[in-house]
């Protein structure tokens, strides 16, 4: 029975396919959907490129569908026949738990409020939340979040940009990624694009009552593609320094009133350590200016004294010491069991007053005071961890920086964070606040020497790198492209290990590609940005190590331009850049790995290189140029003889090729020779054991079958594709069902 498709159903398919090409799955469907095109139109049809571009392709489609019943039939099958359901918005974990110590903020929470609360009106519900580093910004954010839970019942969804590897934050498209995530977007049908993000940002959204929280942002950008289309969406914006210009209503934090101040350092040391530090308060307070977070530094030093401790005893002692004030910042420190150890000021008596000095500065202060009532060894480790930048701190990179064990590290880390220097992020993981780690890393040069920080850099450089190269052999062992496991280190398991494990520690990889390149170890940069590949080519983290690499790559033309490390980024790069479809640039970097191989007469390299061009080709609908790369690529291959690097593989690599070949002949309509190669190929895959190229490449002949109107054959194929495929391979035994349901349909 034929059907007719309706355009506003033919564009939605057509805008779904697009925006769902992430994986091999979503580009199947994307491929099927521009062979089919241009059968109907009769002419090679470029990818579109934008919402736009799509709606004018399903015009042209759906007018040649009128003429033609069969044509229209075929493409009824296949939009009932896609498996992207709408997706729901699901509730996260939420906001991060409110602060116990939350102090005042009324006139803040005021503000807040009657945003987040007001009538619409046609204007997005936005709020621009701000203050100086430390002052409490985010704790009233939490704040509000948790007062307001019944009013966002469809979610709080919370992103904290802090934890990048950048220097300047995420891309927006990165940013829109991240939140998605939080919705609950499975990673299959994440949008590769920007503006494919955004748009299913505002499906989700639409008509939900939500709560989305951005903390540290840095610019406009990187939040104005967030801003509600619905009304009762709340974007609510947190910047630690300056606003910046964006629309929405401007909330500054101001500092703590010294009535408030108090309050707040008696709910985190006790009412009866403030009565006993009562000469000391007004000290204390000057000092703080207000900075919710140096008062509860010095809260939980109050907390950390001696019970016995008074105020006539403090006066007395820092009358006794007077004159030894400059000595208590160096190596004389002590930790907690000896002396509180104020920068300034005697062993157990009251801080000189800071305030009215040039450059004062509380959240450095506090930092400088709490590394003081630290272990000497707790505090250098705090410091040289500091250096790098790191997004995330777990024991065995700190025990790197410190050049100390990880147990040791451990326990260092414990303390670190009770003296609220680090804040735990989970797994036994850490991360310091952007102002925290700043204040370290400009003292750890004064208080240990250029040497020993340049030291610390390398070894945590160092073991990053280790770790890296481990988990990247484990995820590719067979590859060409991932270094052997070093000798030193921990090796993982198998490949879902070292994946996890690669996973697990990208963004201090991709941190570590940069400060590399700063501190002049370049062979690490380059040797760091390669062991990525797997994350690339297994996990689909590409928005993640784009970053990194881009700096790699301009390092290696710089320092090896045409060698094969060179070659061999450029191919990340241009892959990376490919799955986000920046094609222009993709293409660039395609060709200059070609060229670079070529130089190097790296004969296995170049072959996968034009082949990877051919790919890019593919996946714009360009099959003719993509069927000549694919060409070229065998050809190459086969140049390579007996005893050669590579020989091993290019039995399989020519075995991919003609799949290649016989996805792009099928999008060229030439159906029997797409058949004959892509049998050759699954009889290949067959021999070999490898059951999920061998299920790839039925699926594509059972595509080809269907196409050529051989229904029952096709459906032979679906069933011995499905026979391969485990659960875990979900989406593609979806798509299975839906080709399934459409040569069922053609019949």
């Amino acid at each position: 029975m034929l059907e007719t498709v309706a355009l506003s159903a033919l564009t939605a398919f057509l805008t779904a396919a697009w925006n769902g090409a992430a994986g091999e799955i979503g580009k199947q469907t994307l491929l099927s959907a521009g062979a089919m095109a241009r059968r109907t139109l009769g002419r090679e049809t470029p990818l579109p490129t934008g919402p736009e571009e799509w709606q004018t392709l399903a015009g042209q489609v759906h007018a040649r569908l009128g003429h033609d019943p069969q044509r229209a039939g075929e493409w009824a099958l296949l939009v009932r026949s896609f498996p992207g359901q709408a997706m729901a918005l699901t509730p996260a974990a939420g906001l991060p738990p409110a602060s116990r110590d939350f102090t005042n903020r009324q006139r803040v929470l005021k503000q807040l409020k009657r945003e987040a609360t007001r009538r619409a009106a046609g204007r997005p519900r936005v709020a621009l939340l701000h203050g100086p580093p430390g002052i409490g910004t985010t704790a009233a954010a939490l704040h509000l979040g948790a007062a307001l839970h019944a009013r966002f019942p469809d979610g709080q969804f919370y992103v904290d940009l802090r934890d990048t590897s950048g220097g300047h934050g995420p891309e927006p498209a990165a940013v829109l990624l991240r939140l998605l995530r939080q919705m609950g977007a499975p990673p299959e049908r994440m949008p590769p694009t920007a503006s494919g993000r955004e748009q299913l940002y505002r499906q989700l959204t639409a008509g939900r009552r939500a709560l989305v929280v951005v903390d540290h942002a840095s610019s406009a950008a990187q939040v104005r593609s967030l801003v509600p289309a619905t009304p009762d969406v709340f974007l609510l914006v947190i910047v630690s320094g300056r606003p910046f210009a964006l629309e929405a209503e401007r909330v500054a934090v101001p500092p703590l009133s010294d009535r408030y101040a108090v309050q707040l350092v008696k709910k985190v040391a006790g009412a009866e350590k403030v009565a006993r530090a009562k000469a000391r308060m007004p000290h204390l307070l000057a000092r703080c200016e207000g900075n919710a977070f140096a008062l509860k530094a010095e809260a939980l030093r109050l907390q950390s004294e001696e019970t016995d401790q008074t105020d006539q005893t403090d006066q007395t002692d820092q009358s006794g010491r007077s004159g030894q004030s400059g000595q208590s910042g160096q190596s004389g420190r002590s930790g907690r069991s000896g002396q509180s150890g104020q920068s300034g000021q005697s062993q157990q008596g009251a801080p000189e007053p800071r305030t009215g000095r040039p450059g004062c500065d509380p959240v450095c202060d506090a930092v400088r005071t709490a590394c003081e009532c630290l272990r000497p060894e707790t505090a250098r480790l705090v410091r040289l961890t500091a250096l790098g930048g790191w997004p995330s701190i777990d024991a065995r990179l700190a025990a790197a920086a410190a050049d100390t064990t990880p147990e040791e590290a451990a326990r260092m880390l414990v303390e670190a964070s009770e003296a609220q220097l680090l804040d735990p992020v989970g797994d036994e993981r850490y991360r310091f606040r952007p102002e925290v780690r700043r204040c370290l890393a400009d003292t750890a040069g004064l208080e240990h020497g250029i040497p020993q920080c340049s030291a610390a850099v390398e070894r945590a450089l160092d073991s990053l790198l280790n770790r890296a190269l481990h988990a990247a052999h484990a995820a590719l062992p067979q590859s060409w492209r991932t270094e052997p496991a070093p000798e030193e280190g921990d090796a993982y398991r198998d490949e879902a290990e070292g994946v996890a494990a690669l996973a697990a520690e990208v963004g201090n990889v991709v941190r570590a590609v940069s400060v590399a390149v700063e501190y002049q170890h370049f062979t690490t940069a380059l040797r760091l940005a390669r062991a990525l590949w797997p994350l690339q080519l297994k996990a689909g983290y590409w928005d993640e190590v784009l970053p990194a690499l881009r700096v790699a790559t301009r390092c290696a033309d710089e320092r090896g331009p045409h060698s094969r490390t060179a070659a061999g980024l450029h191919f990340q790069l241009a892959h990376c850049l490919g799955e986000l479809q920046q094609w222009e640039q993709a293409e660039s970097e395609a060709r200059a790995a070609i060229a670079c191989e070529r130089a190097e007469g790296h004969v296995r390299g170049e072959a996968s290189s034009v082949e990877l061009l051919g790919l890019l080709y593919l996946y714009q609908w360009r099959y003719e140029a993509a069927f000549e790369r694919f060409g070229e690529a065998e050809r190459i291959y086969r140049r390579i003889a007996a005893g050669q690097e590579g020989a091993r593989d290019v039995a399989r690599a020519l075995a991919l090729a003609e799949r290649h070949q016989g996805r792009a002949l099928r999008g060229m309509g030439r159906l029997a020779e797409s058949q004959r190669l892509l049998e050759s190929a699954t009889d290949f895959f067959k021999e070999q054991g490898e059951s999920y190229n061998r299920a790839r490449s039925l699926t594509d002949l059972a595509e080809t079958l269907l196409d050529a109107g051989e229904n029952t054959e096709a459906l032979t194929k679906i069933a011995e594709a499905e026979s391969l495929l485990t659960p875990a391979a979900a989406p593609h035994l979806q798509y299975l069902a839906g080709l399934r349901l459409r040569c069922e349909g053609n019949g």
